[in-house]
């Protein structure tokens, strides 16, 4: 039998473990809307229930040939050498986007063929591939 001392920190622990538990939750859950994952044209292709509605980085190479602009819109294909996805993008290109350069976009797909930006980060020089870009390539050849 405990006495009232013991049960007394006993309650005092649970409580402490449960309080914990409780902050971790939370801030993990707060965390898990500015999470940012990164997929590559083929990553796409091959996740079977990959979520629409949730916004992640594309990352490749810009395909030759395929930059239409009109405007201030601008259509592209993201390419890993094995799978493309066509990108659209409203708004003004970082002066180093090109075609046959490494490239992610930000955004939401609309489906496993067709995805729409919010957001271009190509700000590197001409020889600067993103780590990320440079891996999703390696395991597509």
């Amino acid at each position: 039998m405990l006495s009232k001392k013991a049960k007394s920190r006993f309650f005092y622990l649970i409580l402490f473990i449960f309080s914990i538990a409780l902050i971790f939750f939370l801030i993990l859950k707060n965390l898990e809307d500015s999470v940012v994952y990164f997929f590559s044209p083929t990553e796409i292709n091959n996740k079977p229930n990959i979520s629409l509605n949730k916004k992640i980085r594309l990352g490749g190479l810009v395909k030759e040939g395929s930059v239409k602009k009109q405007n201030t819109s601008v259509n592209f294909i993201i390419t890993d050498l094995k799978n493309e996805i066509i990108v659209t993008y409203n708004g003004l290109l970082p002066n180093l986007f090109s075609e046959g350069k490494g490239v992610v976009a930000e955004g939401k797909l609309n489906d496993k063929k067709y995805f729409i930006a919010n957001k271009i980060l190509a700000k590197h020089d001409e020889n600067y591939m993103p780590p990320e870009v440079k891996e999703a390539l390696e395991k597509a050849n």
